[in-house]
């Protein structure tokens, strides 16, 4: 099971951040760093929307896992919030006995891309350093959906469709 120390800690500062009430309602998707510092980033519809539309499909493609959205992982790198996560009951058991957030990740974690004239933090370079973090956390597949809507699908390397999930569609 995925666990360093470094995550641990990461652990920790997250608990710190979420028991202060003024950061509770922000409308930013709230995450940490690698120095534990916070790092916002502002919530858009379409991205909301996006995020709906990969949780039913996942619902659809796999209705015995659980898909939740904004979910955090605490990585070797900091706390990451994934926009939406796809993880087998029995796997989220072992995700529960890493305490909260977990350090260990569900089998899918997957981020979408804002628009490219949207100021928001993901960009591809992001995307390269979230996906090892999630993969050394013990991720199975990182999916990336870009703007145009096309699910990219990461283990190792990238591949042409997902290993976990190989019905799930190309294009949201």
């Amino acid at each position: 099971m995925p666990t360093t120390a470094r995550a641990a800690d990461h652990q920790e500062r997250w608990h710190e951040i979420i028991s202060d009430p003024g950061l509770r309602e922000l409308p930013y998707t709230v995450e940490t760093n690698h120095r534990g510092q916070i790092v916002l980033s502002p919530r858009k519809n379409r991205h909301s929307v996006a995020q709906e539309q990969i949780q039913g499909l996942l619902d659809e493609h796999a209705p015995n896992g659980l898909q939740p959205t904004e979910f955090a992982i605490a990585t070797a790198g900091g706390v990451k919030v994934a926009d939406v996560i796809w993880m087998s009951p029995g796997r989220w058991e072992h995700m529960q006995e890493t305490g909260d957030p977990s350090t260990l990740a569900p089998e899918i974690c997957v981020e979408v891309m804002p628009k490219s004239n949207d100021w928001e933090s993901n960009d591809w370079d992001e995307m390269h350093s979230k996906r090892i973090l999630y993969l050394e956390a013990g991720a199975e597949e990182v999916w990336v959906v870009t703007e145009e809507g096309a699910v990219r699908f990461f283990a190792d390397e990238e591949t042409e469709a997902s290993g976990v999930l190989p019905g799930f569609p190309e294009h949201v």
